[in-house]
């Protein structure tokens, strides 16, 4: 063998070495014929993202390459059948192959899309739960195309938590961008069953489930602000009783219990407020709203509360904009980092 040979192979054998201490970040595509390829596919070649993880894709590489020629990518994909056989060495980026049988067309609901998406999810926690990969982020589903496949979907967090066998109360999501963090005692539900779910007990696990979480994230001593659920907290009691009777209990057990956690907060006023690691909200909104208005398209959403460590993204599958090159893989990327982020202090 020559020696330029053998310093390309020396090269690639240092290069192989640095990449085997980063964390291994499962990217499942999402909905097929939304936004989720294209913005899975800019994530994972974003210098910032290569330089903390070895992203794979979790999809059908046919998929890819289709959205990959629309939007005008160059990409060199390395399917492979399982994580153990990805090489993150140069320029390529490593699939975990998950073909699909019927063919998606791009921009439409459908329960082909569906099918799809709720696969290359399912494989990338399968993955995480077996540890052949360390955290997962999620592209977005279309929650039509998936009810559509007769698959029962209301999210990210409750998805991920019966795949990992964990009970769907306790698993919880927390939206982040920049320093703000925002937990949600309930989500995907009309607003009369969130009420009737918001008990004393659910408050006090999502409060334990966001202070785990934050020390995972290498907040030594997490302070927490809880929201109330009437507005400007009850007043009193003049707008209603929960916070007196549900809210406020459970946050002194959570302070009983060695947590820094204060409230109940108007949610409309809460956010206003300094050196507090994360929010606690009742209701979907209370926190959602505040997000998209404050980081438009670049907000993570945690799943807390699982074995694994899984994050998605805050906004939708976008179909009116698919193939055309534009979507903003920002949020893919912050929920990327988070994840390789949290990875390296849990190690």
């Amino acid at each position: 063998m020559d020696r330029a040979a053998i310093g390309v192979r020396s090269s690639r054998n240092i290069e192989y070495a640095m990449a085997s201490d980063k964390p291994i970040i499962a990217i499942a595509t999402g909905d097929p014929a939304g936004i989720g390829p294209e913005i899975s596919l800019k994530a994972a070649l974003d210098p910032a993202v290569r330089a903390a993880c070895r992203p794979i894709l979790v999809s059908d590489p046919a998929v890819l390459e289709r959205h990959a020629r629309a939007c005008g990518l160059t990409v060199d994909l390395r399917p492979v059948g399982q994580v153990a056989n990805a090489d993150w060495t140069g320029g390529s980026l490593a699939v975990l192959a998950c073909p699909q049988p019927e063919a998606i067309a791009l921009g439409r609901v459908s329960a082909a899309a569906g099918r799809a998406s709720v696969a290359f999810c399912g494989i990338a926690v399968k993955a995480a739960m077996a540890k052949h990969v360390d955290a997962v982020v999620a592209a977005p589903q279309n929650e039509t195309s998936i009810a559509q496949a007769g698959i029962v979907f209301d999210g990210h967090p409750s998805f991920v938590a019966r795949e990992t066998g964990t009970p769907e109360d306790s698993v919880f999501m927390m939206l982040c961008f920049g320093d703000t963090r925002i937990s949600h005692a309930t989500l995907h539900q009309s607003v009369r069953q969130a009420l009737d779910a918001i008990t004393r007990e659910r408050i006090g696990r999502v409060i334990a489930e966001t202070a785990r979480t934050l020390k995972r994230m290498g907040v030594t001593a997490p302070r927490i602000a809880v929201s109330g659920l009437n507005p400007h907290a009850g007043e009193g009691g003049l707008f209603g009783r929960e916070e007196i009777e549900i809210v406020a209990p459970a946050i002194a057990d959570a302070a009983a219990s060695g947590l820094a956690v204060t409230g109940p907060f108007g949610a409309d006023t809460m956010f206003h407020m300094r050196n507090i690691d994360a929010f606690v909200v009742m209701l979907h909104d209370q926190g959602h709203i505040a997000a998209k208005l404050l980081a438009a398209h670049a907000a993570a959403a945690l799943a807390i509360g699982t074995p694994i460590l899984f994050a998605s993204v805050a906004h939708g599958s976008a179909h009116d904009i698919t193939g055309k090159g534009v979507a903003d893989p920002k949020a893919m990327i912050e929920a990327v980092l988070r994840m390789a982020g949290a990875r390296r202090l849990a190690a």
